[in-house]
């Protein structure tokens, strides 16, 4: 089969790789349909972060092509969304609703050989707690867009709104104009916040922003931005921060604005971020987040995206094909896509 293959900074290619088989009874094969580059796979891209050569990716859906004897809740042609990461669905951790913690549990596209869901076909070990199967079996591009969306970026911006206890009639800022800080404006409307202000310096991002739901914009940075959300707030600070970056500044900016008892919702990916503890204490700042339990959140938006009451494909900017991967990683990590999907198979 086809596959991506990361061979080390900067360096995405297209190669051959056996077809991954069933290796536990509670395995699926999936035949992709539908992948993704995300924001994290850039990361790897730009060698910020260690990744082992060999299989990438982790966003994508697909049909059923096999399953192993025990799975009992997913069948064979079933369409079907997978999570970021593999779950049972029955530890604790799990039914506590935090799947990225699960004791049977791990994450896709890690280097191992058939994982990585930038593949014409990848191995889902524990099948029935991962798996998300989609009513219905014709789609438009549009659509398949958004329940692609629902792998990652649209969990994790909820994820963000959630952890921040996101609630109707709130002032919300978010932290971050990429698919998932653009997702998170679209969960915090969601929700039923009244003010969104979206901090974003693109163009094309911020009527994204606005589409999605956002009030207010701000370009600024550091000191800048905090000046203006605090202008916005007549100097009091916002109900609820969602920080989507995970840089040191984005988290500052996060934590500074945030008013007295107000929550940060963290699901940026931390790199050399440390928090005021003092500065967060005496205000009463909250903090929660971290890797989405996006299977948790997934039956509920699959119904809102089927529904079409929101349309988190829209943030799919730039399409291509499995064979043309690396144009897909180039174009975000030279900022000319918010996020590269990537056309794998058909249903």
């Amino acid at each position: 089969m086809k596959a991506a293959i990361f061979k080390g900074k900067g360096q995405i290619e297209v190669g051959e790789r056996p077809k991954p088989a069933i290796q536990e009874q509670t395995d699926a094969i999936i035949h992709v349909v539908r992948a993704c580059v995300c924001g994290s796979d850039l990361w790897y891209y730009r060698g910020l972060m260690d990744h082992a050569e060999g299989s990438i990716g982790h966003e994508f859906i697909g049909v059923v092509e096999e399953i192993g004897s025990d799975v009992k809740t997913i069948h064979k042609g079933d369409f079907v969304i997978a999570p970021f990461a593999f779950s049972d669905g029955t530890c604790p951790n799990c039914q506590a609703g935090f799947h990225t913690a699960c004791t049977h549990g791990g994450f896709f596209g890690q280097g191992i050989e058939g994982d990585g869901g930038q593949a014409e076909f990848t191995r889902v070990p524990q099948a029935d707690g991962t798996l998300v199967v989609v009513p219905g079996s014709e789609f438009s591009e549009e659509t398949l867009a958004s329940l692609l969306a629902l792998s990652d970026v649209m969990g994790t911006g909820y994820h963000a709104a959630i952890s921040a206890e996101v609630k109707q009639g709130d002032t919300v800022a978010v932290v971050g104009d990429g698919a998932v800080g653009l997702s998170a404006v679209l969960s915090a409307k969601l929700l039923g916040a009244k003010r969104i202000i979206a901090m974003s310096r693109h163009a094309e991002r911020q009527a994204l922003a606005r589409e999605f739901g956002a009030t207010d914009i701000v370009e600024g940075r550091g000191d800048a931005a905090i000046k203006s959300i605090m202008d916005l707030t007549d100097g009091i600070g916002v109900d609820a921060v969602l920080e989507c970056v995970g840089t040191s500044e984005a988290n500052q900016t996060a934590f500074a604005i945030a008013r007295p008892g107000a929550i940060v919702g963290r699901v940026g990916m931390p790199h050399n971020v440390e928090i005021p503890a003092e500065g967060t204490f005496y205000r009463n700042v909250g903090m929660r987040g971290g890797p989405a339990p996006v299977r948790a959140y997934m039956t509920q938006l699959l119904d809102a995206v089927l529904a079409g009451k929101i349309h988190p494909g829209r943030i799919f900017d730039f399409t291509t094909d499995l064979d043309h991967i690396a144009d897909a990683y180039a174009a975000m990590d030279e900022r000319r896509a918010i996020k590269s999907l990537v056309k794998v198979g058909t249903m």
